[in-house]
């Protein structure tokens, strides 16, 4: 099959051992970002099949009515970038392993990374020692605080094990759903949402983006967060309301470590995420390390081969397929 890779930025894939796996196919590694839909499709007309880097680009009916040979998207986990009713209108199948069983582990050592780097100024001592002039400021212990993680999914109860190995006390927010199941698992649920956001130290985000998530922390929420408190968000930029980070930051009450943004790639300079210096800001790279990759994509080309020999797996629109 003719396949084309979109988004791959470095150029990793193919230093991969997962790579073999493509070695039937005439493959075409594209590792820089098209956002404009007719511009992608002039890149990728000839496409047989499209693997996807997570969300990096949508796929919608503007791009997939200029693909006439394409047949197969291949990706893996959740897909809210992709639309299903068009892929299946084109006859276009989306297979994506949704690994239930297995957390990134990737992203939740990126997190910790964060909690650890903010609290004890990283970024800032390393500057300051660069520029010579040796420490910059006192740091402070994250032993004894309380790690507040809403969500109750597999990433969150990584962290949690991660937290408690330092000693920090975890509580957990979450739907009602999860604090159900979290209640069942015998971890401590704060006694309301209030509650939880008052008296955690650090709050880190850990819940899918859906439409029913959107805007899921309010500005009632960052408000009621302790002064001096860090904010964590290595999910989606989108669970906080347009605009509540930003002038929360600046208000200099809070710190916050974030992942994730509005708009990716960000190469805007000026955005207060990148210049306030109460922010720790990375560039979406929770899930990005060569290990995660290559199990990620191992499962991916899994599917475009399984799909060559006639039985493909991990179906999300199977009406496709019969």
């Amino acid at each position: 099959m003719k396949v084309h890779i979109l988004d791959d930025w470095f150029d990793t894939l193919r230093t991969l051992p997962c790579f073999a796996k493509l070695a039937a196919h005439e493959v075409t590694v594209w590792t820089n970002h098209e956002p404009d839909p007719e511009r992608l499709a002039a890149r990728v007309r000839q496409a047989e099949a499209l693997v996807l880097f997570r969300e990096r680009t949508r796929i919608g009916a503007d791009l997939l009515e200029h693909l006439p040979d394409l047949r197969l998207i291949s990706q893996r986990s959740v897909y809210p970038h992709v639309d299903v009713d068009a892929c299946t209108r084109r006859n276009v199948l989306l297979c994506s392993n949704m690994h239930s069983d297995t957390p990134s582990y990737a992203a939740a050592e990126h997190t910790l990374a964060l909690i650890l780097a903010s609290y004890r100024q990283i970024p800032q001592q390393v500057a300051s020692l660069r520029a010579g002039t040796w420490q910059s400021g006192v740091g402070r212990s994250l032993r004894g605080r309380t790690l507040g993680l809403y969500g109750y999914g597999r990433i969150a109860k990584a962290v949690a094990g991660y937290a408690e190995a330092l000693g920090m006390q975890v509580q957990f927010w979450a739907s009602p759903e999860g604090r159900a199941r979290a209640a069942a698992d015998g971890v401590i649920v704060a006694a309301n949402r209030e509650a939880f956001f008052t008296t955690s130290d650090v709050v880190s985000l850990h819940v899918r983006l859906k439409p029913e998530t959107k805007g899921i922390v309010t500005a009632a929420d960052l408000a009621a967060i302790q002064a001096r408190s860090l904010l964590v968000n290595t999910s989606r930029s989108g669970l906080i309301a347009p605009g509540v980070l930003e002038a929360e930051i600046a208000r200099n009450r809070i710190f916050a470590a974030v992942d994730v943004f509005d708009s990716e790639p960000l190469t805007d300079t000026t955005h207060p995420l990148l210049t306030h210096p109460n922010v720790l800001p990375t560039p979406h790279i929770g899930y990005v390390t060569e290990d995660e990759f290559d199990l990620q994509f191992s499962d991916i080309f899994d599917q475009i081969n399984a799909y060559a020999d006639g039985a493909p797996i991990n179906m999300i629109n199977p009406e496709v397929w019969g």
